[in-house]
C-alpha cells in the first residue's frame, strides 16, 4: 500500500482500465448511433433516386403514349403535323423537368449522421477537459 490510500480507493491501474472500458463503450455507442442515422439517410436518398426512376418511366410513357394522341388533337386544330407533334414533345418534357426537381429537393434533404458528430464533439471536449484537470 504507498502512503495516503485506503483500502477502498481504487489504484491509478484501475482507474486506467476503467476509464479505457468507459471510452471503448462510449465509441460503440457512437458508432450505433452512426449505423442508426445512415440507415434513415439511405431510406430518404433510396426514396429521392427512386423518384428520378419514376419519373422518368411516366416521362417515357408518356411520350409514347399521350403525345400521339395530342398531337393529332393539335393537328386537328389545323397545324402541321410535324409542328404538332414538337409542342406536344416539348411540354412533356417540361412536366419531366419538373419531377426531376422535386427528387433533386428530397435528394438534398438526405443528411449525414449529424447526432452521433456531434456527441462525438462533446465527448471530445469532456475528454480533453478531464485531462486537464478541470
Amino acid at each position: 500500500m504507498s502512503m495516503g490510500q485506503t483500502e477502498d480507493e481504487p489504484t491509478v491501474g484501475q482507474l486506467v482500465a476503467n476509464a479505457s472500458k468507459d471510452l471503448s463503450s462510449l465509441v460503440r455507442s457512437e458508432l450505433e448511433l452512426a449505423k442508426t442515422e445512415l440507415k434513415s439517410t439511405a431510406v430518404k436518398a433510396g426514396t429521392g433516386a427512386g423518384l428520378f426512376g419514376a419519373a422518368g418511366f411516366l416521362a417515357l410513357l408518356a411520350i409514347i403514349l399521350l403525345s400521339i394522341a395530342a398531337a393529332y388533337g393539335v393537328n386537328a386544330l389545323g397545324l402541321h403535323p410535324a409542328l404538332a407533334f414538337l409542342i406536344v414533345a416539348v411540354l412533356y418534357l417540361l412536366i419531366a423537368a419538373a419531377l426531376v426537381l422535386v427528387g433533386k429537393r428530397l435528394l438534398g434533404k438526405a443528411k449525414g449522421p449529424q447526432r452521433a458528430i456531434e456527441t462525438s464533439k462533446e465527448s471530445v471536449e469532456a475528454l480533453k477537459s478531464i485531462g486537464k484537470g478541470d
